[in-house]
């Protein structure tokens, strides 16, 4: 019997007694695992030998998860601080026990984000409360991460009560953090059928086979007597994933063209900004309870010296002396200081207000239609539909004579471009929009009414200081809770952030 080389020396190195893997053929004949691997199935078509499956599963800690295996999850560290600060009695401001707990950068979001989540306490509104009757010690996650860092001693390991169902589900959650790495791979085993003892026994040969034509072959014409190797499409091959555009970014994408589609121009501008375009601009009342701490991000910088001090003037009397006849103002404490202090935009309508005011591209004339789909942070509690930082659709509209049934319309157009018809509206108060109101989608799995925006009409006390005579309708949207409406996501830091999930964002469909 004649059989091509890397046929012959795999039949050579199979046992009829046992099963021999692909790996240990490879080393036994010095061939690649996938010559190996095409040569076994060749074999196999002929009946002389046998192969086996096996599907295996193995976890590798990444370098952040051994990070974490020696100094403790970023929710264990912050539980520890937290009933140090005595959270377990009374609530304690978050801010001191992030601080305690060392946790810097993306450790911040992973603490809170899994804090709730395993009963370790509550965060709210920029308080932390911790439960007393948990046990930081029996943390499944961080005993299952212990379990596969060698070198940890036995007491760091799972505890032997604990079942291999929530071992599996703690080992899942690992890797959906990006903490291990799971390999899944499918071990193949060969083993010598009778015909291929009785083929080896009777003697084999080499065939001059060749596995490609070459330029020397068709010159010489040699190729028409040559013996061609099988070319096998069950052979392994290594899986190779390339780059694509995240579908957070394929629906921004999106979202613009709409927009310019609709005849609006985009904004751009600085992601830190003062306080007098974030807010005072807006007419909101330096007392008021979102322009704390607790809901925005102060920066340790300078204060801003570039605002025109023209517009300074005609903001501050807006606040205190009202706008107009009747205008009363706000009865509270108003300083330039305060207006100058830098923070990290909470809403992309500090871009509106440069633009409308003129200092950013100059005076407009109406009518004019401008958006942005740009980042904004906020302090806000992680939950599946809010996160720290996340992106605001902007735009803004205008014209004389607009009224809400114009900016109603705009929202079911646009919305209806990505196939969303069924909008709800709810009056709302804005301290800078009068009417205002609430839009809301229907979640496509859960059938929840999902609040994906906020709205109304500039009022006086923001137009006229800027210099703007004329209405104006304005808007912030979610991008990320639209994404929710499209495409059935019921928590979005399963696209966006620390703890997405990757198969997930591999395996979506695009919708158009």
């Amino acid at each position: 019997m004649q059989l091509p080389d890397s046929q012959v020396a795999v039949l050579e190195a199979a046992s009829a007694t046992e099963d021999r893997t692909i790996e240990r053929l490879s080393e036994a004949t010095g061939l690649k695992p996938e010559t190996v691997t095409g040569a076994a199935f060749d074999l196999e078509t002929e009946g002389l030998v046998e192969v086996s499956t096996d599907e295996t599963v193995s976890h590798q800690v990444t370098d952040e998860g051994e990070t974490y295996a020696e100094v403790g999850l970023p929710e264990v560290r912050l539980y520890r601080a937290a009933r140090a600060a005595g959270a377990d009695n009374d609530a304690v401001p978050m801010g001191q026990v992030i601080d305690a707990a060392d946790l810097d950068g993306p450790e911040v979001d992973i603490a809170l984000a899994n804090y709730a989540r395993k009963g370790y306490g509550d965060i709210d509104s920029g308080q932390v409360t911790a439960d007393p009757d948990t046990d930081p010690d029996a943390d499944p996650e961080a005993a299952a991460l212990a379990s596969l860092c060698p070198g940890d001693d036995e007491a760091q390991r799972p505890p032997s009560s604990q079942s291999e169902a929530d071992d599996a589900d703690a080992l899942d959650r690992l890797v959906r953090r990006g903490l291990v790495d799971r390999t899944e791979r499918a071990v193949r085993s060969v083993t010598l059928t009778d015909a291929g003892v009785t083929a080896l026994m009777e003697g084999v040969e080499t065939a001059e086979t060749i596995d490609r034509l070459t330029p020397e072959l068709l010159a010489s014409g040699e190729w028409r007597d040559a013996e061609f190797s099988a070319y096998n499409v069950e052979a392994d091959a290594p899986a190779e994933r390339g780059g694509s555009v995240h579908i957070l970014r394929q629906t921004a994408d999106r979202v613009k063209e709409t927009l310019v589609g609709m005849g609006f121009r985009e904004m751009g501008g600085p992601h830190a900004d003062s306080e007098f375009w974030i807010n005072d601009c807006l007419f909101m009342p330096q007392d008021h309870p979102a322009r704390t701490h607790w809901d925005q991000f102060a920066l340790d910088v300078p204060p801003m010296e570039s605002i025109p001090d023209d517009l300074l003037d005609r903001v501050r009397s807006a606040h205190l002396e009202g706008v107009g006849e009747d205008g009363d103002g706000y009865h509270s404490p108003w300083t330039e200081a305060v207006a100058r202090e830098v923070d990290l935009r909470g809403h992309t309508t500090s871009l509106s207000m440069r633009y409308l005011s003129g200092t950013e591209i100059g005076d407009l004339d109406p009518p004019e239609r401008f958006f942005s789909v740009e980042k904004v942070y906020r302090n806000d509690t992680l939950d599946p539909t809010h996160l720290l930082e996340f992106f605001q659709i902007e735009g803004w509209v205008m014209a004389e004579n607009l009224s809400v049934r114009d900016l109603m319309g705009t929202f079911e157009e646009f919305y209806r471009q990505f196939g969303i018809t069924d909008l709800e509206f709810k009056p709302h108060y804005n301290p800078y929009t009068e009417p205002s109101f609430e839009l809301f989608g229907t979640h496509p799995e859960t059938g929840e009414l999902i609040e994906i925006g906020n709205s109304g009409m500039f009022r006086e006390e923001v137009l006229r200081p800027l210099g703007v005579e004329c209405d104006v309708m304005a808007w912030g949207l979610a991008l990320e809770r639209l994404l929710m409406l499209m495409y059935g996501f019921d928590d979005i830091r399963d696209v966006h952030g620390t703890l997405c999930d990757l198969d997930l964002l591999r395996n979506t469909e695009v919708l158009h």
